[in-house]
């Protein structure tokens, strides 16, 4: 299945397909597949545990760097933030630190920043990467792509075309990691987004708002306003994962998978994705029942 916008040349990995369970042959009719091995939406991969699935998909993206590093050449790295990736994050300086995963020939691309926020707040999207992964890693600062949540707003668009050439000038991103929000959301797309938005300036729905009060000491300190990579943007990615753990993301889950791709869930444009993978936790996985 081809995706608008697809960059040429393989993905350096593919994320390996289990035998699925009962409920993920349950998922999969409800994405009108006539068969397992036949896929034509995501794979769904449920793990026991977060700390499984984070280790199935470190060890992918260490076996793509390594490999795109002795073909003299980068991987691309698309990078999520929130609670959902720093299990990830961590097995990844694991990897660093212990078995000599090397981060010299990675560049990578953050998927959104908070508008207004400075990159020195403790609740900036440049702080949270420098504290869980970049800050423990030998990744070159000038490798380092994250939206500027401080760029004046007469020049944002400008900034959000100039970061889309970035990305397209790095050859493209290899692997992009997802979160999912209440909303639906993948990046800070919020509905009604749909598969044509590039990397602009948007606003926050009060859901999301809500979720990240705690962090900043309440909703009145919440950003209204954030920079995000667009969906066209994401599903450029040569292979997109979305992370999911817990029962809070179950409902939303089950709904991006079940639905048609529409911007009222905007995560379930992956489902038009030509290598795109949903890791759960089993809280996470639907609960699909038989026809």
């Amino acid at each position: 299945m081809g995706v608008k916008g697809e960059r040429d040349g393989p993905s350096p990995h593919r994320i390996s397909k289990e035998k699925p369970n009962q409920n993920l042959k349950n998922i999969m009719s409800n994405l009108s597949m006539e068969q397992w091995g036949e896929p034509i939406g995501p794979e769904v991969m449920v793990h026991s545990t977060s700390q499984q699935a984070v280790e199935q998909l470190a060890g992918e993206i260490a076996a793509g760097i390594r490999k795109r590093t002795r073909q003299g050449g980068r991987y691309v790295l698309g990078l999520a933030t929130g609670s959902t990736p720093i299990p990830l994050y961590e097995e990844l300086v694991r990897l660093h630190r212990e078995e000599g995963l090397s981060f010299e020939k990675v560049t990578t691309f953050n998927l959104d920043e908070y508008y207004g926020l400075s990159p020195e707040s403790e609740q900036s999207y440049h702080h949270f990467m420098q504290k869980h992964l970049f800050s423990k890693v030998d990744i070159a600062p000038e490798r380092i792509h994250i939206p500027d949540g401080m760029v004046p707003r007469n020049e944002v668009e400008r900034y959000c075309a100039e970061y889309e050439e970035a990305i397209t000038q790095a050859g493209g991103i290899d692997l992009q990691i997802l979160g999912i929000g209440r909303t639906g959301h993948i990046g800070f797309n919020e509905p009604p987004s749909d598969d044509s938005t590039r990397t602009r300036l948007v606003t926050l729905d009060p859901v999301t708002r809500q979720d990240a009060a705690s962090d900043f000491g309440g909703l009145d300190f919440v950003p209204k306003e954030a920079i995000t990579m667009g969906i066209a943007t994401i599903l450029e990615a040569r292979t997109a994962v979305l992370l999911a753990w817990g029962e809070r993301k179950q409902e939303i889950v089950s709904r991006s998978l079940a639905s048609s791709p529409s911007s009222s869930i905007p995560a379930s444009f992956l489902n038009l994705h030509q290598d795109a993978a949903y890791l759960l936790d089993e809280a996470a996985a639907p609960e699909f029942q038989p026809a």
